[in-house]
């Protein structure tokens, strides 16, 4: 049993192609190669937390993805997320419908864990930094408190950025990350990476 980190999968969203010049033609082109990518490397029997924006689109059909998706599914949901808390009352009965789409737990902001032995904080956002060119939903981040975080969020930008491990599928080669990977990182100290 092993845990894989991944995030900003974005299922379903066809724009996502061009904004982070994704190799792929077509949003089930991506799809695919998505759920291929994510089922070459993730087991059954492992477990896989997603940080953040799983699905957009049409969401029936980006959510009902996340089941061919292998492993135990845990999910802390980002700004993309119908279930994000920070929907306010449009997150109402999302939550169930994650669930029910094959996620065993939704989380939301951040969760305390370890990596391999380390103490980290995920979430969804970074302490800074954005896919964007200004920081957007600065009331939803973590403040910085000297700890690692692993994050999503900013797509492209860096694989990490001092205490900062960004996650998400554009910074790595569209697969999720195995823990001692993560764990490689953060034991060779605080770096400016960018994606692979």
């Amino acid at each position: 049993m092993a845990l894989w980190l991944t995030a900003d999968l974005h299922l379903g969203h066809a724009n996502i192609i061009r904004y982070c010049d994704r190799p792929f033609h077509a949003v089930a082109d991506m799809d695919g190669r998505l759920v291929d990518r994510w089922n070459r490397v993730v087991g059954d029997g492992d477990t896989v937390l997603v940080l953040g924006d799983v699905a957009l689109g049409p969401i029936q059909a980006s959510l009902s993805l996340v089941p061919r998706l292998a492993g135990t599914k845990l999910l802390v949901a980002g700004n993309h997320d119908r279930c994000w808390s920070g929907n306010g009352a449009r997150a109402r009965g999302w939550h169930e419908r994650y669930l029910d789409a094959g996620f065993a737990e939704v989380h939301q902001g951040t969760i305390d864990m370890e990596v391999a032995g380390h103490p980290v904080r995920a979430g969804h956002f970074p302490y800074e930094g954005d896919s964007h060119d200004e920081d957007r939903f600065t009331q939803h981040r973590p403040s910085d408190d000297g700890r690692w975080l692993v994050h999503g969020h900013v797509h492209d930008r860096w694989r990490q950025r001092g205490r900062m491990i960004n996650v998400g599928v554009d910074a790595w080669d569209y697969r999720p990350v195995h823990e001692d990977e993560v764990a490689s990182l953060i034991e060779l100290g605080p770096a400016d990476l960018a994606p692979l």
